[in-house]
């Protein structure tokens, strides 16, 4: 035994240090263990969503903040110099700058994500918002990280904008998608989740606005990729504003044996019938029939007017609206015609 006290006491420099370790990593294991014990159960009794992701979030560097804590801890109950117990808690104290910056830069993005699509005055939760969100995070944390350094910042901001111009002429596309995409964001013309169609013939559904391009998905479920400041420059159609809700026009021609009156409330009979039953086909406003555009050159051509949903709705609205019409009018014996032409043959005057 007192051989194992005598070893004990020449080595007491880096016993103490490295059981000053062994105790606080065990300790913030057991902590975290329990802590996010409770966290975990506490956020599933909260009816916040905000509450869950920040325990998701600190679970991960957790651990790390801990070993931070006790290299701290460790390097002050050394035998270390000054110079070099000073050296490592600067060093220690850049890392916990670093670590928490990036916890609450993505915290901040995740913020946008959840919050934004329930706030009417917040930004549209793309791509591009949550990356300005963390970006502008970030920025802090370098700050507060350049501050404890004690290190300037007027000369990094000179720096900057000596050598801004030269970055923005070589970095001329990407910064125009970028603030393309900004003014896109904030216009709130174009949104994720809108339907639009561009001057170029490409449509779909706005997936996402990240900092270079726009993605659609087309109805073949294919993406189309835009560069954010090609969209800023075209005219685009957006099929859900002011509202989703649109007037689907459908022609149909009789023969002009019927009587226009008859073939009007068949078809209002059908389309508010049809309204109940259609997957898509709006009661209100009522639909409407109109002679247009009239007197055809076989037929009497009519338009109905019904509105529809959205815009994808009108495909399998038209599709129902069709085989219903098609079926009364045979039960109405109201004739279909086909395209008629007369030829006239003139046989030349013998010679």
């Amino acid at each position: 035994m007192s051989v194992i006290w005598e070893s004990v006491g020449r080595n007491w420099p880096l016993v103490l240090p490295l059981g000053v370790l062994l105790t606080v990593m065990a300790a913030g294991w057991f902590v975290r263990k329990v802590l996010f014990q409770f966290l975990e159960g506490w956020a599933a009794k909260s009816t916040g969503r905000f509450d869950g992701v920040l325990v998701q979030a600190i679970r991960g560097p957790f651990l790390f903040w801990v070993l931070i804590l006790a290299l701290h801890l460790t390097a002050q109950s050394s035998e270390l110099p000054a110079r070099a117990t000073e050296l490592i808690g600067k060093a220690l104290l850049i890392l916990w700058i670093v670590s928490l910056t990036v916890v609450a830069s993505r915290l901040a993005g995740s913020m946008v994500g959840l919050y934004g699509r329930e706030l009417s005055s917040a930004l549209p939760v793309t791509t591009l918002t949550r990356s300005l969100a963390s970006l502008a995070v970030a920025i802090v944390g370098i700050l507060i990280l350049l501050d404890t350094l004690s290190i300037s910042v007027t000369p990094i901001l000179t720096a900057l904008g000596v050598g801004g111009l030269a970055v923005a002429l070589a970095l001329q596309e990407t910064l125009s998608n970028l603030f393309a995409g900004v003014y896109v964001s904030l216009a709130g013309q174009v949104r994720v989740g809108d339907y639009v169609k561009l001057e170029t013939g490409d449509e779909g559904y706005v997936t996402d606005i990240s900092w270079r391009s726009t993605t659609l998905r087309a109805l073949p479920n294919n993406l189309i990729v835009v560069p954010n400041s090609r969209l800023g420059n075209v005219i685009v159609t957006n099929y859900h504003l002011p509202e989703k809700r649109m007037s689907l026009l459908v022609p149909i021609g009789v023969s002009y044996e019927h009587d226009p009156d008859v073939i009007e409330r068949i078809l209002l009979e059908e389309a508010t019938a049809g309204a109940g039953e259609i997957p898509g086909l709006l009661a209100e406003p009522a639909p409407m029939v109109r002679f247009i555009p009239g007197f055809g050159d076989s037929s009497l051509n009519f338009t109905l007017i019904c509105q529809v949903a959205e815009f994808v709705d009108q495909y399998l609205v038209q599709h129902h609206l069709r085989k219903r019409i098609f079926k009364r009018f045979r039960q109405e014996k109201i004739e279909i015609p086909f395209p008629i032409r007369t030829v006239y043959f003139k046989h030349p005057k013998e010679a």
